[in-house]
C-alpha cells in the first residue's frame, strides 16, 4: 500500500531530507511538477520510473546542478535550505555518485579517493591518505586487492565501491546513487548491494535510482515512483509487489509484467487442479 509523506506527524523521526512541491521546467517542458519526497536516517529509498520520468532531473536538483523553480521547498535536518551549486550540496551533506562514477582510470585507488581533496602538510601526506583509505574501505568491507592498483584494472563492482567510498570522505548524511548496479554481473551486483546496506547501517539516508526491481526489493525500505515528472506513489517494499510498482511506473495495471504474472499464476493453478483431480 502507498505510504503518506507525513511520517513526522505520526511520531516517527523527522526526515533528514524533505522535498515539498519541487518543480523544474526547461522552457515549455515540465521535467518535474510538485514533487514530494522524504528520506530518513538509516533508510534506503528507491527512486524508480520510466525513461523521461524525471529521475535524473531530481537527482541534479538535489546535487545542486539545477535550481528548482520558485514555489517548492527543500529541508535538510529540519531547516529550509537552498542548493545553488554542487559545492553547496556537498558541504551541506548530500553526496552524489553518478552512473559514470567520474573516476580517473589512470590513477590508483588512493589518488581517486582523494582527487581534489588531497591531504597536505607542506607536501602531499601520502602515508596519511593511504591509512585513511584503508580505514574507509575497511569500514565498508570493500574487497580491493591493492590501493596502488590503477582503477582501469578493477572490476565494475570495485569501481562502484571506490566511487561510493569517495563520497563518504565528506561525512555526508544523504548519499544518492544513480543506477549503482547497471551493467554489473551477478557477483558484482551482490557486492554493491551489500555495500549499500552498510551505508544504511552507518545511519545514512540513501536514495537509489534503479530500473532493477530485484535490486529494489533486495535492499530498499521504500519505493518512490515518478511518472511523467510527477509523484505516482510511495510504497513499502515489504508489502508491495513488483507488478504494483510496474503498474505505477507505466500508469496502467495492464502491462507485460502483470500479464506474465497472471499467466504464471493461472498455469500453476491449472497444474494444481490437475494433480488433485482423480
Amino acid at each position: 500500500m502507498p505510504t503518506t509523506a507525513a511520517a513526522g506527524s505520526r511520531g516517527a523521526p523527522a526526515p533528514v531530507l524533505s522535498l515539498r512541491g519541487i518543480s523544474k521546467t526547461f522552457g515549455a517542458v515540465a521535467a518535474l511538477t510538485d514533487i514530494d519526497l522524504d528520506v530518513h536516517a538509516g533508510e534506503i529509498v528507491a527512486l524508480v520510473g520510466d525513461n523521461g520520468a524525471g529521475k535524473s532531473t531530481l537527482v541534479k536538483v538535489l546535487a545542486g546542478v539545477h535550481a528548482p523553480d520558485a514555489g517548492g521547498a527543500i529541508s535538510f535536518q529540519g531547516r529550509p535550505v537552498v542548493l545553488p551549486n554542487p559545492s553547496a550540496a556537498q558541504k551541506l551533506g548530500i553526496a552524489t555518485v553518478y552512473q559514470d562514477l567520474a573516476l580517473c582510470e589512470n590513477l590508483n585507488v588512493i589518488q581517486n579517493l582523494f582527487l581534489g581533496r588531497e591531504l597536505r602538510f607542506h607536501r602531499l601526506a601520502e602515508v596519511e591518505m593511504e591509512t585513511r583509505s584503508w580505514e574507509l574501505l575497511g569500514q565498508l568491507s570493500a574487497k580491493i586487492p591493492s590501493l596502488h592498483t590503477p582503477v582501469a584494472s578493477l572490476s565494475g563492482g570495485q569501481r562502484q565501491t571506490i566511487a561510493i567510498a569517495r563520497s563518504l570522505l565528506g561525512d555526508p548524511k544523504i548519499v544518492i546513487l544513480d543506477e549503482p548496479t547497471a551493467a554489473l554481473g551477478v557477483a558484482q551486483t551482490a557486492e554493491v548491494l551489500n555495500l549499500i546496506e552498510r551505508l544504511r547501517e552507518r545511519g545514512l539516508g540513501v536514495i537509489m535510482i534503479s530500473h532493477n526491481m530485484a535490486d529494489v526489493k533486495a535492499v530498499a525500505d521504500r519505493v518512490a515512483v515518478l511518472r511523467l515528472g510527477r509523484n505516482n506513489g510511495v510504497f513499502d517494499v515489504e508489502s508491495v509487489t513488483a507488478e504494483d510498482v510496474v503498474a505505477a511506473i507505466t500508469g496502467a495495471s495492464d502491462n507485460v509484467v502483470a500479464r506474465r504474472a497472471a499467466n504464471r499464476s493461472a498455469a500453476l493453478a491449472s497444474a494444481h487442479t490437475s494433480e488433485v483431480t482423480p
